[in-house]
């Protein structure tokens, strides 16, 4: 099992307001990860696997993960899975540039967002801010209706999975729930690549990142709306996707 020595800093008059996990078998990447997340205010904490993840999460509590896919042992993926299974904590992807399919089974697998190597720090930081942002005012919001109703489906918000007319549920991985949700919340309304990519992961899309497609294409699997010729959620063309139906909101 690796693991690397905790550095914790902040800057002068700069209070630590997060603890952040970094699970990466690159000494040089965490140690540098270290360094400038700290200046920044944040407590950091190294695992250079999944065991030393896994000892760290039940040592103590955490903010954020950032895990790296690539990973001795069990891989990234894998991790992020298993560790969505028992919570809900934030998970920010470390990927290998243009790695699509990384990319997508990390949001599948309930990544909150992921980043493809090499990275600017900076960007880093936006997205580490962008992710507990949209978590801290998701755990505030005590009004959110608890279910979105739609055309014989049930989006149950708190057990966060989908159930049919007859009640029988189908499983949804944590992006398509996401993705379901955005669509949900605001029926009728063509929503852009951009915007489902902004509820997805909390960011705008890169031109040529297909994952908005590829994860409305599964979407439609679940929901048997026909991908010929969908009627639930329709393709705008140059434009995005829309929900065609209306929606009820249930406390």
């Amino acid at each position: 099992m690796r693991g690397y020595p905790c550095r914790q800093g902040s800057r002068k008059g700069h209070p630590v307001q997060n603890k952040l996990l970094v699970v990466d078998d690159d000494p040089e990447l965490s140690a540098l990860l270290s360094d400038y997340l700290g200046q920044q205010g944040y407590a950091v904490v190294h695992a250079g696997d999944g065991d030393a993840m896994q000892a760290a999460l039940a040592r103590e509590p955490f903010d954020l993960v950032i895990l790296d896919v690539m990973l001795p042992g069990a891989d990234g993926l894998t991790l992020c899975r298993d560790l969505r299974a028992r919570s809900r904590l934030p998970v920010l992807m470390l990927t290998a540039r243009g790695d699509e399919l990384d990319r997508i089974i990390g949001l599948e697998m309930g990544a909150d967002d992921y980043l493809p190597k090499p990275f600017n720090p900076r960007e880093l930081l936006a997205r580490i801010k962008s992710i507990l942002r949209r978590t801290q005012e998701t755990a505030g919001d005590a009004a959110a209706p608890r279910a979105l109703v739609f055309a014989g489906w049930t989006l149950d918000l708190s057990a966060r999975h989908l159930a049919g007319a007859d009640g029988v549920v189908t499983p949804l991985s944590a992006g398509e729930f996401r993705l379901l949700q955005a669509f949900a919340e605001h029926p009728r309304r063509v929503l852009s690549r951009d915007q489902l990519m902004e509820a997805l992961a909390g960011r705008d899309a890169d031109p040529l990142d297909r994952t908005i497609d590829v994860m409305v294409s599964r979407l439609r699997r679940r929901l048997n709306d026909d991908a010929r010729e969908p009627t639930l959620i329709k393709t705008i063309r140059s434009e995005g996707y829309v929900l065609t139906a209306d929606v009820e909101r249930r406390a």
